[in-house]
């Protein structure tokens, strides 16, 4: 049959999960793929398309306009939500193709098919070339999505989705971050301070003091207040304050300057509504240093007073309370918390100045807190052994209970340090359950029991991704809680979820070490090899070859068969453990994957002495060899650290 050249609107269509589900259950997948037969083809022919072929459990198709194949895909996705047996992503481009033999080939062919892979789950993802044609059509709503470089495309594709009504968890990741809703009356996002200092050191001081009256508001049960992450990617950004209120689901923000000259102090805020830009309050302050514990608790009262809240003697308690009234010990608190939030290396700054804040303040209870979190995340990362750093969380988030028991904060940290150090789970759930319990509003206790215990310890997924959920609600502009959440969803075997989050971390924060991880992880899953390298070697550049990106580089390796590669990242792992702290657990896994048990036997025993922050994750962790997990020494290991 001779070959045809012709312009034509190709889409791609692919059932979510089907992988998994195949290696779940076989006979259920082939009867999501006969039910997709069924539902495609009537349709697709409805639209004046043609059936191409399928490919493994997508289909190809083309149709004569980009209407009609715009219009088949809405009307696929629509009955495939009715249906609800399985979930679609789509991926439409309008081009130059050649017909021949009953098949297509052409460019069109690879952009069309490169959409649907990075498509959400649900939507239907086309390029510019078809927006452009269907711009018009009144029964055809698109928004722009982004400018992407596609694999083999010389050119950015400029991508559109089609609104439509989409899966629950595609849905929900849109409201969470561009909420089209009426914002409640009174919520409220309070911004970074900007820092008008003269000197290049004070960041910190313009972030402290948006965080500290952001805790404190938090603790009003009649006030939404918008996470510390989502408000603080705002900074240094001149953006409408519209925009915040929307992506926040806010209906006022607070802003301002803080200009520091040796002990005095320039601070200026201004409340305002952001649906009308009307300032409903504004004010400066010059004081000393000394003052700025008053002219916080005078903000934060300003607020609910403009926001007509009612405050009961306990809410005023707690609006004004302070941790410290050392102005000294309070500066170390901020720079602490400044350096602890960037992760990596900076925890290890961090920890030093919540060490000094003690000792100028040794009642300062949040000091004690901060100081308990650098220690349990150093751990985490592999910057310390556990064993060398249990007793310091413990004994730092027991003192700051002591010094003030109303401490969600305290609470969180004590329960991680039972989860991820001591093992000790009735502890754990116990803490975790007391820190939401004193304060609704901290995002963190929501997304730690969620990923921390509910996921890794109990296994029971669907409880644990509520909490996940809860806290991107709180804090929706949070990479870190959508990598939590993503963990929580992979854990659970759910891929493609766990990626369509895991990609969601990465638009908010490009720099976002789990995110990237969690990604690169459900491409492995996905056996999409190729795009799990490219992940994990950019994560080692970000992260300076951190042991925990090359261990994931090495497991990448190990599944696409390139051997060697993997071999030449083990060796780098075993020749820094001499000079450097490498933690067991995940080497373990790398050793396993290499084909060494013995070995790995070894790590996990080492892991385990040193009490490894990560091996309380390893119950469900879906990458560990069955070699590994169905050797009796493994399971031992399992029994010794008293999985439930």
């Amino acid at each position: 049959m001779p070959s045809t050249r012709q312009l034509a609107a190709i889409m791609f269509t692919d059932i979510v999960g089907y992988t998994a589900l195949m290696g779940r259950d076989e006979q259920g997948a082939f009867d999501i793929l006969h039910k997709n037969r069924q539902l495609q083809k009537p349709l697709i022919s409805k639209f004046n398309g043609r059936w191409i072929k399928e490919l493994g459990d997508g289909v190809l198709a083309s149709f004569p306009t980009a209407s009609e194949a715009v219009l088949c895909a809405t009307e696929i996705q629509q009955q495939c939500n009715e249906t609800n047996d399985f979930k679609l992503r789509i991926g439409i481009h309008q081009g130059e193709v050649v017909f021949e033999d009953d098949d297509i080939f052409g460019d069109a062919v690879n952009i069309a098919s490169r959409l649907q892979a990075i498509a959400p789950i649900g939507a239907i993802w086309i390029s510019e070339s078809v927006h452009n044609n269907v711009s018009n059509k009144k029964d055809i709503k698109t928004k722009f999505v982004r400018a992407e470089i596609l694999k083999n495309v010389k050119e950015p594709v400029r991508i559109y989705e089609v609104v439509t009504n989409t899966n629950e968890i595609e849905q929900y990741i849109l409201t969470s971050q561009k909420s089209t809703k009426l914002s409640p009356e009174k919520s409220i996002a309070v911004l970074p301070f900007v820092d008008m200092s003269s000197s290049c050191d004070q960041e910190y001081l313009g972030d402290g003091l948006a965080e500290e009256i952001l805790n404190s508001l938090a603790h009003l049960k009649d006030l939404k207040v918008a996470g510390r992450t989502s408000s603080f990617q705002f900074k240094g950004k001149n953006i409408d304050l519209r925009e915040v209120g929307q992506k926040l689901g806010v209906s006022a923000v607070l802003e301002g300057s803080v200009r520091r000259q040796g002990n005095r102090l320039r601070i200026t805020a201004q409340l305002i509504n952001v649906e009308d830009g009307f300032h409903l309050w504004s004010q400066k302050y010059d004081r000393d240093m000394g003052d700025i514990f008053a002219i916080q608790d005078e903000i934060a009262l300003a607020i609910t007073k403009q926001l007509k809240i009612t405050l009961l003697e306990k809410d005023q308690e707690l609006l004004t309370k302070s941790s410290t009234h050392n102005p000294e010990a309070y500066e170390l608190y901020l720079k602490g918390m400044f350096h602890i939030n960037r992760r990596g290396s900076s925890i290890l700054k961090g920890l030093l100045f919540f060490q000094q804040a003690i000792a100028i303040d040794p009642d300062y209870a949040l000091a004690y807190t901060g100081y308990a979190d650098a220690n349990f995340l150093a751990s985490f990362y592999g910057f310390f052994q556990g064993k060398d750093v249990m007793q310091k969380v413990k004994q730092a988030a027991q003192t700051a209970i002591r010094l003030d028991n109303s401490l969600s904060e305290a609470y969180c940290s004590l329960a991680q340090y039972y989860a991820g150090l001591e093992w000790n789970w009735a502890e754990a759930k116990k803490n975790y359950i007391k820190s939401i319990e004193l304060n609704t509003n901290y995002a963190q206790g929501h997304a730690y029991y969620g990923i921390a215990y509910l996921a890794n310890i109990e296994g029971n997924f669907v409880e644990a991704k509520k909490y996940g959920k809860i806290a991107i609600k709180l804090d929706p502009l949070s990479a870190l809680f959508h990598a939590d959440l993503s963990w929580t969803l992979y854990l659970n075997l759910e891929f493609e979820e766990a990626l369509a989050i895991a990609k969601t971390g990465i638009e908010l924060d490009n720099n976002s070490f789990l995110s990237h991880r969690l990604a690169g992880l459900c491409y492995m899953a996905l056996k999409r090899y190729e795009e799990a390298i490219d992940t994990f070697v950019y994560l080692i550049r970000i992260s300076n070859r951190h042991q925990q990106a090359i261990n994931s580089l090495i497991w990448a390796y190990c599944s696409n068969g390139n051997i060697e590669e993997a071999k030449v990242l083990m060796n780098e792992l075993e020749k820094r453990s001499k000079t450097e702290y490498i933690a067991g657990t995940f080497i373990a896994l790398s050793a396993a994957m290499l084909g060494d048990i013995e070995k790995a036997i070894n790590y996990l025993t080492n892991a385990y002495i040193d009490h490894d922050a990560i091996l309380f994750t390893l119950n469900h962790e879906p990458q560990i060899p069955s070699s590994l997990r169905n050797d009796p020494r493994f399971q031992n290991l399992l029994e010794r650290i008293g999985f439930p």
